[in-house]
């Protein structure tokens, strides 16, 4: 799971991150508006922590762009305005969710792991598919009921490839959604390689159906027969 936090007050930002940071949810930050929108331009995010008020303008400035770019992204605004008009701007622009400061950060989280179960599973916090049975909140895997040895980055590969069934993902999507935006700073995608090999390993050995595929020149996809 990856996350973009907007956020200028860094002591908030940091606390937010390292709370995530231990539940196994990638962070990465943005401190103003033009930072968020380079961001969003470039990179997919599970969700946004969208702070309105901003050095260089406000959240609102956020949500219109991922709007106009019909970015799927998940958004949960975290502000200190508490005024109803407020919030209700921030859901006629597509916001999600709306968390006022100040705020627990495990009410954050379960925000979080909600609006990512509605948005990708439905809500549901059991994940099956076919043979495959995914607890989204243990990061449990089972196929044909009996539980399998995964790492978090594998169930969460899992995760990014059965909740984009079908559709082709790039190595660099794959990346990014591995490691947030230090997947520029690498010089080649291998590790990518390295998971997939790995995953479908472990899927074949415990009897399940190959559905991730190889697209020639692109990336992977996971296939519905």
């Amino acid at each position: 799971m990856k996350i973009l936090i907007i956020e200028d007050e860094k002591e908030i930002a940091d606390s937010i991150k390292s709370y995530l940071k231990t539940n196994d949810i990638l962070c990465e930050m943005a401190k103003d508006a033009r930072t968020a929108l380079d961001k969003i331009a470039m990179y997919d995010y599970d969700c946004i922590l969208l702070d309105l008020m901003l050095p260089d303008g406000d959240g609102f400035t956020v949500l219109k762009e991922l709007k106009k770019l019909k970015k799927s992204d998940g958004v949960i605004i975290i502000s200190a305005k508490e005024a109803l008009e407020t919030k209700i701007e921030g859901f006629n622009l597509g916001a999600d969710d709306y968390l006022t400061k100040p705020f627990h950060l495990s009410e954050l989280l379960v925000r979080i792991q909600s609006l990512i179960r509605r948005k990708n599973f439905n809500g549901s916090t059991l994940l099956t598919f076919h043979e495959i049975e995914i607890d989204t909140l243990a990061k449990s895997v089972k196929v044909n009921n009996s539980k399998i040895d995964f790492t978090k980055k594998e169930t969460d590969l899992l995760l990014f490839l059965i909740g984009n069934k079908n559709k082709v993902l790039s190595k660099s999507a794959i990346a990014e959604h591995l490691s947030g935006d230090m997947a520029d700073m690498l010089d080649n995608h291998d590790f990518v390689y390295a998971h997939i090999k790995n995953l479908k390993k472990k899927l074949n050995e415990s009897g399940c159906h190959d559905y991730i595929k190889s697209v020639y020149g692109t990336g992977y996809k996971w296939e519905d027969d």
